[in-house]
């Protein structure tokens, strides 16, 4: 399957060259995505699948889109 794969802010550094169509097996989680990138799960602090908020471990689909966000500081 493919999906479309966003890392922002800080996580941009992790991000494939392929993110637009980030090809994964079947039955691959959002931790599964953050293993095989180097992502450290502690530096992720908000995740989105297709604009709706999602934990950790919620499967992916062909197709889908999927937000990494870390946390946030402002001042």
């Amino acid at each position: 399957m493919n999906i479309e794969l966003k890392c922002f802010a800080t996580l941009g550094r992790f991000a494939p060259e392929n993110a637009d169509a980030y090809e994964l097996p079947d039955e691959t989680t959002v931790a599964d995505v953050l293993t095989a990138l180097g992502i450290p799960e502690e530096e992720v602090k908000i995740i989105f699948i297709n604009g709706v908020k999602k934990e950790l471990h919620a499967p992916l689909a062909d197709g889908d889109r999927l937000g990494l966000f870390p946390a946030v500081g402002g001042g």
